[in-house]
């Protein structure tokens, strides 16, 4: 037992050392090795024409490189993240950036990362335009009426900007879009009155949401001393020059990074592949400002003394990866050395990037803290209030055959694939949850696919059991890993508290990483996007209201694919009996969704289109078809966990209440909030 304690002791030791290493190194890459000094800072903001309304406050990320100075000015440029991001979300940018010499402010959008202010102080107006703004029209159905919830309004309203005339930024019932800037024109306010950064030399990148917001912050300044030299959007919409007042707005120097195989809609206007054809469309050209036969890709047109250049770059990218793309990372770098003069940039070649390395070494860190719960877990199992958490497996008796197995794993995959792109949707956006109580948009998102699937375990779980309680080999709640080998007909009350304590130990032990990490460093555990963060007081309230609902799915998936869907290999023991039960596991919990990835990204890579849009319509594109990229190797980690504790203790409520936990604390921990 002595010998047992002391290598998992030093397997802990051993997994913490390296994570905190890789944060190490990690920092040096966002500091350029101390030539960048990387700091936080937070905003005040307020709604009103006299900002009579403080609605919170915004936080931020600075990169300021050791050579601004009041006496040496440098170029700063505003970073604006996209929908269910984060400051760090800007990573490759801002290191990039500053390494060459720009001042960098990163923001926390409305209702994203650590920022106060919901993303409805965004506003919304009781319509929406389904086509690209001033290509729409009341009779062609085009421009029409919403109502539901007001998550849904919103939602309906990204696009919708605040400089656009009152036609479409306002409506008859008093609603109206306040700051489509997210707080970024107050940020970028910030950005150009700093005592070492030249506000003649002013620049705006945003992603997705965060091009809609660069567009609003451009749109503030425009006549103005701060007015921005260069905007950058990752994956934008463009309008036509009809839906505001081109007399006082115009917009310098823009280029547009446009992703292959964009998710959403929005962002191919409208069209499901993006193509030469888009390129010389109407809209596309008079942003070119050429003709359509003219028009070319990876181009730049016009003029960066007077402020019109204009270029669309094509990159062979999804819309998350597009953040993190080396190419178009290295023409934005370009772009912004041209707009701002090429003296006023440090002379490195945009294709030497180092900000992916950082990337990578915080995936290891945080692959590493994971790994660790399993040592801790076992040096907890061996303290005494813990030691009768593990249980022997249940008797083979009830083992599924493997033509059953797989009939059952098929009939799994299939009602969690299937449901997956409507429930999500419908979550999302439109089912009735209390909004003041259920604020996170992408969580309840993942609530009206839960309840149903909860709702599908219960009714099946009940059938099974009445026919199982008529052989001699029932197991009652034992066998479906919710009961104690002493007492197999009931619940196992007790060893679900216990295994309720013994998880939120483990959590304790990866909060204090997180923790570390952001007060050490200012960095997360992450992978390009937000996996764990610290809470705020009011998202530890939201992982509150939305851990019961998680866990009681957890539990029940836990039950029904790792106790009930037991196989031979569940009992063989060693690597080759984890191993064998693990791809079974890991297939019924992630099958279903691999299908929709094949449905949706096959099409698409043949050109016809996302599957979702061709197949359902593009309500049902966008926000979760793009989530699969992370959500597939986070449900695989998920079953790495489920099937060891199974293993383990004998039932499911360490493995479901510990993923249930992560998976909460992701959804919670940094995304949209109302």
């Amino acid at each position: 037992m002595k010998k047992a304690r002391t290598k998992w002791a030093v397997l802990l030791a051993v997994l913490l050392v390296v994570a905190f290493g890789a944060l190490t190194i990690a920092n040096a890459i966002q500091t350029d090795h101390g030539n960048i000094d990387v700091t936080e800072g937070v905003i005040d903001a307020y709604r009103g024409e006299n900002g009579e309304q403080h609605l919170g406050r915004m936080t931020y990320k600075l990169y300021t490189p050791k050579t601004a100075t009041a006496e040496h000015k440098a170029p700063g440029v505003l970073l604006l993240h996209g929908y269910q991001n984060d400051r760090e979300t800007n990573a490759a940018y801002a290191i990039e950036l500053a390494r060459r010499g720009v001042v960098v402010l990163s923001l926390d959008e409305y209702g994203h990362g650590f920022s106060e202010p919901g993303l409805k102080e965004r506003g919304y107006v009781n319509h929406s335009v389904k086509v690209n703004f001033g290509e729409d029209s009341v009779e062609a159905g085009t421009f029409k009426k919403t109502g539901g919830t007001v998550r849904y309004r919103i939602l309906m309203n990204f696009s919708n900007l605040t400089f656009f005339n009152d036609y479409y930024s306002k409506d008859q019932d008093g609603n109206a879009i306040w700051d489509s800037s997210c707080g970024g024109a107050a940020a970028y306010a910030v950005l150009a009155t700093m005592d070492n950064v030249d506000s003649t030399r002013l620049g705006i990148s945003g992603h997705s949401m965060g091009t809609w917001a660069g567009w609003s912050v451009a749109a503030a300044f425009a006549g103005t001393e701060y007015e921005p030299r260069a905007t950058v959007l990752q994956c934008g919409e463009l309008f036509r020059d009809s839906v505001y007042d081109t007399d006082k707005i115009h917009f310098n120097n823009v280029l547009l990074l446009q992703a292959k195989w964009d998710e959403f809609s929005y962002f191919r206007d409208y069209k499901r592949t993006v193509d030469d054809k888009l390129l010389s469309s109407d809209l596309r050209c008079e942003f070119l400002g050429t003709t359509p036969d003219q028009a070319a890709w990876d181009t730049t047109f016009g003029s960066f003394a007077d402020g019109s250049a204009r270029r669309m770059e094509l990159l062979y990218t999804n819309h998350r990866l597009t953040t993190h793309n080396a190419r178009g990372l290295a023409v934005a770098l370009d772009w912004f050395r041209e707009a701002f003069g090429a003296e006023s940039m440090a002379a490195l070649d945009p294709a030497d990037q180092i900000a992916m390395g950082k990337e990578w070494l915080v995936l290891l860190s945080m692959l590493c803290t994971l790994l660790a719960l399993v040592p801790f877990a076992e040096l907890l199992l061996t303290v005494p209030f813990f030691a009768d958490i593990p249980q022997p497996l249940p008797p083979k008796a009830n083992v599924k055959p493997r033509g059953k197995w797989w009939r059952g794993a098929v009939i799994t995959m299939l009602i969690a694939g299937f449901t997956y792109p409507f429930m999500t949707q419908l979550g999302h956006a439109l089912l009735p949850l209390p909004e003041g109580i259920f604020r996170m948009t992408v969580g309840n998102g993942f609530i009206g696919w839960y309840s149903l699937l909860i709702l599908v375990m219960v009714v099946t779980s009940l059938i099974g059991w009445k026919k199982a309680k008529k052989t001699e080999a029932f197991d009652g709640w034992y066998g479906m890993g919710l009961g104690t080998e002493a007492a197999p007909k009931k619940i196992g009350w007790k060893l679900l508290g216990k295994s309720a304590l013994l998880v939120l130990c483990l959590l304790l032990l990866v909060y204090a990483v997180v923790a570390l990490a952001g007060a050490l460093y200012l960095l997360d555990l992450r992978f390009i996007w937000p996996f764990f963060k610290t809470f705020t007081w009011a998202r530890l309230g939201q992982f509150c209201v939305y851990i019961p609902l998680f866990a009681l799915f957890f539990l029940l998936n836990n039950s029904k694919i790792m106790a009930s869907m037991r196989t031979n290999a569940t009992y063989e023991p060693g690597a080759r009996g984890f191993v064998g039960s693990w791809w079974r596991n890991a297939l019924m919990m992630v099958g279903g969704v691999l299908i929709i990835v094949l449905i949706e990204y096959i099409p698409f890579f043949l050109g016809i289109g996302p599957g979702a849009d061709v197949l359902f319509g593009s309500t049902f594109g966008g926000p979760f078809m793009s989530l699969l990229i992370l959500f597939v190797p986070q449900v695989l980690v998920f079953s790495l966990f489920c099937t060891y504790f199974y293993r383990r203790t004998g039932s499911v409520y360490p493995g479901a209440l510990l993923v249930a936990s992560l998976a909460a604390w992701i959804v919670t921990g940094g995304s949209a909030m109302l």
